[in-house]
């Protein structure tokens, strides 16, 4: 059930994910990001079973149906879901199950798996619902189970943003359709909800984790690897 107070995810989730001509370039603006160092970390954890929350186009996903017994992708966007059916369709994995959903209303009925990997979802909603996204995750995981976890996440204070800032989007690529631009970045400050990790970690520890390794780029991309605890 959907409650009066539960944000509308679908109206968070960026229009331009809701489009199909977007969807259509929507790799080829992202870089074709390597899933090889996250498919790696949940292999060496014995990983079987996965579940891809904000799955988009599949890039995880169809990587992780060739490594892992049984993947779940969730996305809120009917476009990235007809996309990423039509690539497993295409490479016959019958052990990727795609389904509509978002972090915070897809109602998971199986047994507990091995493992969830988020990339680059969090940041669309608000940090009270990032806490509520956490302890859902947890709560899908058996006990030891691991949450890989990807995102636009600031490793500074509140004082170093604007050189931080200025860096980032000096960095920028000037061509939309090759990659994100300083506009792009502006946007994506004004208008979503990437956190400090100084507030996201308290938000894992109290959804019951335990990071076990993390890495940032540029002080601004955060690959944190966590355990359920017991």
């Amino acid at each position: 059930m959907i409650r009066a107070w539960m944000l509308d995810e679908s109206a968070h989730a960026g229009p331009e994910h809701l489009d199909p001509a977007f969807v259509a370039g929507y790799d080829r603006k992202q870089g074709h990001p390597d899933p090889g160092e996250d498919l790696d970390i949940l292999a060496g954890h014995g990983v079987a079973t996965v579940v891809d929350l904000a799955a988009g186009t599949g890039q995880f996903a169809l990587a992780a149906a060739l490594r892992f017994d049984r993947v779940t992708a969730v996305d809120i966007s009917p476009a990235m879901l007809d996309h990423l059916r039509a690539r497993a369709a295409e490479q016959g994995l019958a052990n990727l199950e795609v389904v509509g959903g978002g972090l915070l209303t897809w109602e998971y009925a199986g047994p507990p798996v091995d493992a969830v990997f988020t990339r680059n979802a969090l940041h669309q909603v608000p940090d009270f619902f990032k806490a509520i996204a956490l302890a859902r995750i947890a709560k899908m995981l058996r006990p030891g189970g691991i949450l890989r976890l990807r995102d636009l996440i600031y490793d500074f204070g509140p004082e170093e943003a604007e050189e931080i800032f200025e860096g980032w989007m000096r960095d920028a690529s000037a061509d939309p359709a090759l990659g994100y631009t300083a506009d792009d970045y502006a946007e994506h400050v004004r208008t979503e909800y990437s956190t400090f990790r100084w507030l996201l970690e308290p938000m894992l520890a109290a959804a019951g984790f335990e990071i076990l390794d993390v890495a940032y780029d540029r002080r601004l991309y955060g690959a944190y690897t966590c355990r359920r605890k017991s």
